[in-house]
């Protein structure tokens, strides 16, 4: 493992781990090495399965702190980019093999964005594992409309009416895909029965003035996290972003000279808003005090190693 080491450190310093991390980390590597070497097992034939062995043994030894699968994860990802060890081969379930086409055409075909995705997803896998287990490999072709209003109205007993809504669109959608595919004879996508509900009824309610004074006051300025924080928070409350806007939004969508911001919307829609200056102040002390130095575009990152850009749902918890 000696050979190794100075690039693995390099590669976490690189994304963000502190040094004492790292040391820890490389400490963590080291025991590994040496369970390595005394059981005659080369870099090329590591995988989380030997790992997992390395692990057992040193329990098995009677050590107080074993090595945890995080940072030895990141040594595996580090020596298989340096193609020293194989990837792990990956054996799909018939629902995986749809869910990955499902995705490749939800990006590709409709353009939805990330989170939009997942959330579609996440309903494919439940409608689609559980016709798996009704009805073996044929599930798919054998799918009828009794099935699929089944699963919704068991999907909808719990949730409001707007996530009830949220759900028709999303099974419609895999419905729609199956059926252009040809994995269905038929368009099940008019089987899915609409959420009865009224529009109007009532007028959205914002944060009082107060409230949101107060949450912007509490946030610690001098803090990386408090910094980030407040500009999400003004992005928010001063020109009405949405969670998705916040985090795809990236360091050239902002145009200093001319006091505007690029909004990246629904579908790859792209909006210009004049940009405040109280917003801008606020962006300007985070990039220029508070967010670590990096390559990735976007704006807001995260706080912990890795470096990363922020997922829309951290937006909806600093909120």
């Amino acid at each position: 493992m000696g050979p190794h080491i100075s690039g693995f450190e390099a590669r976490l310093l690189g994304s963000g781990y502190t040094p004492g991390t790292v040391r820890h980390l490389l400490a963590e590597a080291g025991q590994l090495g040496r369970w390595m070497a005394t059981e005659s097992v080369e870099i090329c034939q590591l995988s989380e399965a030997s790992v997992e062995s390395f692990r057992w043994a040193r329990r098995q030894s009677g050590y107080r702190k074993v090595p945890g699968p995080r940072g030895l994860e990141e040594l595996l990802a580090y020596l298989r980019g340096l193609g020293l060890v194989a990837a792990e081969a990956v054996s799909l379930t018939p629902v995986e093999r749809l869910i990955v086409d499902y995705r490749a055409w939800l990006v590709g075909e409709r353009g939805l964005a990330a989170m939009t995705v997942l959330r579609y997803e996440n309903l494919a896998r439940r409608f689609l594992e559980e016709r798996f287990a009704a009805a073996g490999d044929g599930f798919v072709s054998v799918l009828a409309a009794p099935a699929v209003t089944a699963f919704l109205l068991r999907e909808t007993a719990r949730v409001s009416v707007g996530a009830a809504k949220g759900r028709v669109a999303e099974l419609r959608s895999l419905l729609r895909f199956l059926y252009l595919k040809g994995w269905t004879p038929a368009a099940l996508a008019t089987a899915v029965p609409p959420v009865a509900g009224w529009h109007d009824v009532g007028l959205p309610r914002g944060a009082a003035a107060g409230d949101v004074e107060r949450l912007l006051a509490g946030c610690d300025r001098t803090s990386r996290v408090g910094a980030r924080d407040f500009a999400i928070l003004m992005l928010v409350a001063r020109l009405g972003l949405r969670s998705i806007e916040v985090a795809r939004l990236e360091v050239g969508d902002i145009d200093w000279r001319a006091g505007v911001i690029v909004v990246r919307g629904k579908a790859r829609r792209q909006d210009r808003l004049p940009l405040p200056s109280a917003v801008g102040e606020a962006l300007s002390d985070y990039l220029c005090q508070g967010r670590p130095a990096t390559s990735i575009r976007q704006v807001f990152l995260a706080t912990k190693a890795p470096t990363r850009a922020i997922r829309a749902d951290l937006v909806s918890d600093v909120t």
